[in-house]
């Protein structure tokens, strides 16, 4: 019989009452909106961050960034507690073996009342021993399940981790790109204020010579009064972007790192493959992260339903006792216990059926959660390349727009100057072109952000040689 015991353990123990994971259907179209063909060969995920920006100092700062930024240290820690939380509830499917060392000098009272005549004793008793105390047999793969489900969530951890790292490298670049921006118009209102103040100068002097009025000094001193209002602006701009982007990089950014390219002569690649809608699901970490916190939810369910079995638990010990230290390892002094203990779920008030039902309702939450990973996922590259279809055609529409306002400005200038127009019309000219050429950089900006975008969406933004911390 006890032959037959342990085969009849190993045997149940290989029993599983989770179910089997079937995932939902992908809730997206097989191509993207607009896209007729896609090359299933090419990805924008697989360029890494050096590569997708050649700018040497948006480089530096991302490098800085991976190894500083705060956020980013708190999601690697987590994906390490994860991790020994993980340890722990494996190590529950492998029995603890202790050594135990143990002794007992004890004292007997005299004059027993149940026997005076038994006189004052002192009692010896020593003892050692291994064993291993309610160590559960896993019968229906409640532990199994529960391990299974821990290992899961680590995964699904350390996806999260990727997916912080693919976001922290395109805020960097985000951020990066706002500072150039706010450089850039910065400089263009302070050239801008020179020339109004400069066109001020001339309103003034051909009002001391008597051949324009004081409404046009008026209208200059107000047009020179806005542009300088616009550099104070822009000065604030630049100081917000530069705080933000210390923020992002976690540490002073150091003085000697290159100089920044300007907008106009960013090497980012705008031009990036998008593959197939389902290459998604296997290079977004998001995703994949969801996917794990599924399968993680599917195991809880096998270990709530094995709760309703019987629980088969062993404490046994195998040593030695004695009263005398120098005897206690003789063979005749050997002991051992083995004690299976089994208990049965009887009545527990609606508890277990209440702890499946959760478990139940945990997975259809996670379900609807992966679905929205992928739905969201598929919009985010739909409104990419959305992006990389018009951002050129738009640009080259608006360089043309501002070298039509140029044109007209000049023209403008030399009609005031000549006296065949008047000061209005070169207000509204110069304002035009302050305004066209302030679009042209925001516009600018905008499609280096999309291109950003379209990056991250596609799971882009990590290398294996670029993923240092």
């Amino acid at each position: 019989m006890r032959r037959l015991f342990l085969p009849v353990v190993m045997a149940l123990s290989a029993c599983s009452l989770t179910p089997e994971l079937v995932r939902p259907a992908r809730p997206i179209p097989e191509v993207y909106p607009g896209q007729v063909t896609t090359d299933a060969t090419a990805h924008g995920a697989d360029l890494g961050w050096r590569s997708m920006f050649g700018d040497r100092r948006l480089q530096r700062l991302i490098a800085l960034a991976l190894e500083n930024n705060r956020d980013l240290r708190i999601a690697v820690l987590n994906v390490e507690a994860v991790q020994a939380q993980y340890g722990i509830q494996r190590a529950a499917q492998r029995p603890a073996i202790d050594a135990t060392g143990n002794a007992t000098r004890q004292r007997s009272a005299a004059n027993d009342t149940s026997n005076p005549v038994v006189p004052a004793a002192v009692q010896n008793q020593f003892g050692v021993s291994v064993g291993t105390s309610a160590f559960e047999m896993d019968l229906f793969g409640r532990v199994r399940a529960l391990s299974d489900a821990a290992f899961a969530r680590y995964l699904a951890s350390d996806h999260g981790r990727r997916a912080a790292q693919i976001a922290l490298v395109g805020a960097v670049a985000d951020a990066y790109f706002t500072e150039r921006l706010a450089q850039e118009q910065l400089q263009l209102s302070e050239r801008t204020l020179a020339d109004w103040r400069q066109s001020l100068d001339l309103a003034r002097r051909l009002k001391a010579a008597r051949q324009s009025s004081g409404l046009e000094v008026a209208q200059a001193e107000g047009q020179v009064a806005t542009a300088e209002a616009d550099v104070q602006a822009r000065r604030r701009a630049m100081a917000q972007a530069g705080h933000a982007l210390r923020l992002l990089v976690g540490a002073e950014i150091p003085a000697g790192l290159p100089d920044g390219l300007p907008l106009q002569a960013q090497p980012v690649v705008s031009q990036l493959p998008a593959g197939l809608p389902s290459d998604l699901l296997y290079r977004r970490p998001d995703i994949q992260q969801a996917e794990q916190a599924l399968v993680a939810a599917n195991a809880d369910i096998g270990a709530a339903r094995a709760a309703f079995f019987p629980r088969l638990s062993l404490t046994a010990s195998l040593g030695y006792t004695s009263p005398a230290m120098g005897s206690l390892f003789d063979g005749a002094q050997r002991a051992w216990s083995f004690a299976p203990q089994l208990s049965v779920p009887l009545f527990s008030a609606g508890r277990l059926r209440a702890e499946l039902r959760l478990a139940e309702v945990r997975k259809s939450s996670a379900v609807v959660a992966y679905e929205r990973a992928i739905e969201t996922a598929f919009r985010e590259v739909a409104d990419g390349l959305a992006g990389r279809e018009t951002f050129a055609v738009q640009l080259e529409a608006q360089a043309r727009a501002v070298a039509s306002a140029e044109r007209r400005a000049e023209l403008s200038n030399l009609r005031y100057r000549a006296g065949t127009e008047g000061r209005l019309e070169l207000l509204d000219a110069q304002r035009q072109l302050y305004a066209a050429r302030q679009a042209q950089l925001d516009l600018r900006r905008s499609a280096f952000g999309s291109a950003v975008a379209l990056y991250k969406a596609l799971g882009g933004g990590l290398m294996d040689s670029d993923a240092r911390l």
